[in-house]
């Protein structure tokens, strides 16, 4: 029995995002419905689109009725992309229209502009013989029918049309005109793509793509001078690659005792504690330790000013301008609600797969949850997907974390993200002798062995100091701290 299957050939819709959440891109000589509420992006999408077959020699027709060509034209360049040399059809009344009183004898005044528009369509797409379209918007063709059954019966016979003469087409709808009639074109369409815009930013979810499939789910969208970027979710995949388990060192000798060698490679470490306990400092001797001994680092900052960060390393002689000279280190602050969480992730993905970073510490995941957009129950999963990325190409990761206990641990961390971390180490205030002491210790670790101690922690000027484990002293984690009996009965004070 002879095979039916043809090859699906597709096209790149000149948004390399969006043919990620296609799977390739759109197929060749489908039928493409951009919906959304006015604002969207859907006209600069359809631009992309356009201008992607242009700089592909092919010839494209841009059916419009809501703004000339010139404008069209005008509007597109303001996100630099380049339609000029496109074939335009203006279905759109005259200037004049506006001014004269035409009059329609013995036929209904549908029969005479769908007579028209079928006539006009129907001879440019002949003489042009386009590759590409898109009508912008499609309900101005339902404006001139008799019906919503004409419509539909019209829309249903244009479709057929162009896909017997091989044509991509592209159709721009909003959802505030006709809601009913939009459904039956989605019914209709080979593929729906779906823009949305909401207090939290913009999103982009391909709802059907017939013949390839798509991403599922809605995904990060902007609009930026370049026009729109899409930034798909992380997608976490099985690695094959065997574990190593390799330490990363901190170059403080008492800590990697105190951790049992090092933190293995391609783990997610949570560093959490009060505020100015020394969490930032630690990550960042951490990062530049790894980039120091095994590779690039980089390091996010949701918190902290570049300035103050660079100031407090170059004030306690950690490295960091030396490794970025050295092209090491990478530092980028992220500024409150300018990124999804998809947008972030692809930052990071950039830095990993075409940088070759082997390290990232993100200080801190409050400041993430606070910058980054979206709920923060969302956010919390696409942090977990990411750092499952991570791990899964063994890229090693540091997360700070702030608690609001100043004494005391009631808390690992600070949200019901403990799952995510395979080790935690955790920094805490103890109150000593009527002074305010700092201890480090470690609540869980995955891979390998670690002291059950404590230890004190200091930040002096000439960095990190960690001291020998604190045997001598009870209910540290309670924040009531006392002697052990043996103290005690040595004639030491009860504290």
């Amino acid at each position: 029995m002879r095979s039916t299957r043809k090859d699906i050939s597709q096209l790149s819709t000149g948004i390399s995002g969006l043919d990620e959440l296609l799977r390739g891109g759109m197929v060749k000589g489908r039928m493409y419905l951009v919906s959304g509420e006015p604002g969207t992006g859907k006209t600069t999408l359809g631009m992309h689109f356009l201008e992607e077959g242009l700089r592909s020699d092919e010839t494209v027709l841009y059916i419009h009725g809501e703004e000339s060509s010139e404008e069209l034209v005008a509007n597109a360049a303001q996100f630099d992309i380049d339609i000029a040399a496109a074939e335009f059809l203006d279905l759109g009344p005259e200037s004049d229209f506006f001014t004269e009183d035409p009059s329609y004898d013995l036929v209904q005044p549908q029969d005479i502009e769908e007579q028209r528009y079928t006539e006009a369509i129907y001879e440019a797409i002949r003489e042009i013989d386009p590759d590409r379209i898109i009508i912008d918007p499609l309900t101005q063709l339902q404006y001139v029918e008799a019906s919503e059954y004409h419509y539909r019966k019209r829309i249903l016979s244009f479709i057929r049309f162009l896909k017997e003469r091989g044509i991509t087409v592209l159709a721009t709808v909003s959802f505030e005109a006709n809601p009913s009639g939009t459904s039956e074109i989605r019914s209709l369409s080979d593929g729906v793509i779906a823009l949305t815009r909401t207090r939290d930013g913009r999103r982009v979810e391909v709802e059907k793509n017939r013949g390839r499939g798509q991403i599922e789910g809605d995904h990060g969208l902007e609009v930026r001078s370049q026009g729109l970027e899409v930034f798909a979710k992380v997608r976490p995949e099985p690695s094959d690659r065997t574990f190593d388990p390799k330490p990363i060192r901190s170059g403080i000798d008492e800590l990697d005792e105190l951790v049992g060698g090092g933190f293995e490679r391609g783990t997610v470490t949570f560093i959490s504690g009060p505020p100015g306990v020394g969490k930032t400092t630690l990550g960042a001797t951490y990062a530049t330790q790894a980039a120091a001994e095994y590779g690039r680092s980089a390091v996010y900052l949701f918190e902290e000013r570049m300035e103050t960060f660079l100031h407090r390393c170059r004030s306690l002689e950690i490295p960091v301008d030396e490794l970025r000279e050295q092209g090491l280190l990478s530092i980028d602050v992220i500024e409150p609600r300018e990124l999804s969480a998809e947008e972030f992730a692809h930052r990071v993905r950039y830095e990993v797969e075409e940088r070759g970073s082997e390290t990232v510490l993100i200080d801190g995941i409050g400041g993430y949850v606070s910058a980054i957009q979206g709920e923060e129950s969302e956010l919390d999963r696409e942090l977990h997907a990411l750092t499952r990325y991570l791990c899964n190409r063994e890229v090693t990761v540091f997360v700070t974390d702030a608690v609001h206990q100043i004494t005391g641990l009631s808390s690992g961390t600070s949200r019901q993200i403990s799952p995510i971390a395979d080790n935690l180490m955790f920094l805490s205030y103890v109150e000593l002798r009527g002074s305010l002491r700092k201890v480090v210790g470690v609540l869980k670790k995955r891979a390998g062995r670690f002291e059950h101690t404590l230890r004190e922690f200091e930040i002096t000027p000439d960095g990190i100091r960690v001291g020998e484990p604190m045997t001598n002293l009870n209910g540290i984690l309670s924040g009531r701290v006392q002697p052990s009996r043996t103290e005690q009965t040595d004639g030491e004070p009860q504290q």
